[in-house]
């Protein structure tokens, strides 16, 4: 019996990265963007290079209530996900006060709510199952406080303390959760958030796909997170021995020559 994943964020970069290696290994697949043409050709693709089932749920997860209704959907389709990969995401770069209040409503329903909400309804099946693997797409942003990215960064921290909250609770469940923390990865997201897109000049940039087969291969150990890259790793935790009022200047700087 093949295993089911349910990927959000499916229509480009790690997400449609993570759902290329998943397919690979003949998980059938739930495909959730809101891009249906894009969701559909990767579908077609998949099916025909791997012999799998692919879904298609096209759905803006940034709206109060997505999460209840993508569940809904995948319970219509009499679908049960055995791994959830919580990967839809986005940021805004700026001062705090001048960005958009519609797009801080958005990023906060996107990376906090719907994650959580999702979790929340998918979670009592696989424990009920005694099986079941959770992957929440958190980032190196998590480990500290990012001026001029000031809601992205609390999202990204947020991921990161509920994702490993729920490894705990959840020994000895057959369920784990894994929080991936990639550094910056070349995708859409630098459009999204209006940022220049300079990531090439920076060192030790991963692609899309080596940071999905990170994250996937620590999904499939259960471990509880996971920093893909040498350097993400260092830089994630120079931060606990840098004095606390240099990290955020250090940070806005980077993040100012990005606007």
């Amino acid at each position: 019996m093949s295993t089911l994943a349910l990927i959000t964020g499916a229509s480009g970069g790690i997400g449609e990265e993570l759902a290329r290696i998943m397919a690979a290994e003949k998980n059938d697949l739930i495909l959730v963007a809101r891009s249906k043409a894009k969701l559909e050709t990767l579908a077609v693709e998949l099916q025909k290079a791997h012999g799998i089932k692919c879904y298609v749920v096209d759905l803006d997860l940034a709206r109060h209530g997505a999460a209840l209704e993508l569940y809904n959907r995948v319970v219509s389709l009499n679908l049960k996900p055995q791994i959830l990969v919580n990967n839809a995401g986005f940021g805004e770069v700026g001062t705090f006060h001048e960005n958009q209040t519609r797009k801080i409503e958005e990023m906060l329903t996107l990376n906090i709510e719907t994650l959580t909400m999702l979790t929340r309804y998918f979670l009592p099946d696989l424990v009920k199952q005694k099986t079941g693997r959770i992957l929440q797409v958190a980032s190196t942003a998590a480990f500290l406080p990012g001026p001029y990215m000031a809601v992205y960064y609390a999202s990204k921290a947020y991921v990161l303390h509920f994702s490993e909250a729920l490894s705990i609770e959840l020994k000895g469940t057959g369920v784990t959760v894994t929080a991936l923390c990639p550094g910056p990865v070349p995708s859409g997201f630098q459009a999204r958030a209006n940022m220049k897109n300079d990531l090439m000049k920076l060192p030790g940039i991963m692609s899309p796909h080596a940071v999905a087969q990170i994250g996937y291969n620590a999904l499939m150990k259960g471990k509880s997170y996971v920093i893909p890259g040498f350097l993400n790793w260092l830089s994630a935790f120079t931060v606990r021995f840098s004095p606390r009022c240099l990290v955020p200047l250090v940070v806005a700087r980077l993040n100012r020559n990005r606007t």
